[in-house]
């Protein structure tokens, strides 16, 4: 289960099926040097993402 303390390296590494959600949420983390050490709630509020609606959305991938 993804939670919002992980990063986004981290989620995106665990669960490359996660990075068309990432994109949908227009969160171009792939690549991104920022990743390796952004949580996820703090890289959801800079780019103004509702960090819930993308935690459900990641999550539902995984099931």
């Amino acid at each position: 289960m993804i939670n919002k303390e992980m990063t986004i390296e981290e989620i995106i590494r665990r669960y490359p099926q996660t990075i068309p959600v990432f994109t949908r949420f227009g969160l171009e983390c792939v690549g991104c040097q920022i990743a390796s050490f952004e949580a996820l709630e703090h890289g959801a509020g800079v780019h103004h993402v509702d960090v819930e609606q993308l935690l459900k959305e990641l999550n539902a991938v995984l099931s």
